[in-house]
């Protein structure tokens, strides 16, 4: 099953789910495709398109996706990396009113730079990325956050 994410946000990314359901007509795509739009107003014959999911639906459904395709939030970067998923994040972009600014094209650079996702611009590519999937190996993402807690706690305990 492919689970794909398009975040909370209050602008549209239509243009990803278009590029999704060209691919699920040409057949690249055979899986089963949940779609979490958020804000994104999408009709499909293809894909199980959801407004917003409840938290324990959303993660049940990310661990048993197989894929997980989503835009460039950290949050849901780190949704699927977190759980060791193979991951392909698209930025939305601003010319296209997708978000405000570029800021998630750096965001899928430096996840994909240090092989955690598969980061993708350009959206003629996703068929080709799909299949890049079947073979990648996600790099093992560890977490720091108890290391800052700690050093947090230490310079607490000592002031």
């Amino acid at each position: 099953m492919i689970l794909i994410t398009l975040g909370t946000q209050d602008k549209t990314f239509e243009r990803l789910l278009k590029a999704v359901d060209h691919e699920i007509e040409k057949k690249t795509i055979n899986d089963k495709v949940i779609v979490q739009a958020g804000s994104t107003k999408y009709e499909s014959k293809n894909m199980e398109i959801l407004d917003l999911i409840p938290q324990e639906e959303f993660d049940e459904l990310i661990s048993k996706c197989d894929l997980l395709i989503t835009h460039g939030g950290v949050g849901s970067i780190l949704a699927g990396v977190t759980r060791g998923k193979k991951v392909i994040a698209v930025p939305r972009l601003a010319k296209y009113k997708e978000h405000v600014n570029d800021h998630q094209i750096q965001i899928v650079e430096k996840f994909s730079k240090d092989k955690y996702i598969m980061g993708l611009k350009d959206l003629n590519g996703l068929g080709k990325m799909i299949e890049k999937a079947k073979s990648f190996k996600p790099r093992k993402f560890i977490s720091n956050t108890s290391n800052l807690i700690n050093h947090i706690e230490d310079y607490i305990d000592n002031i």
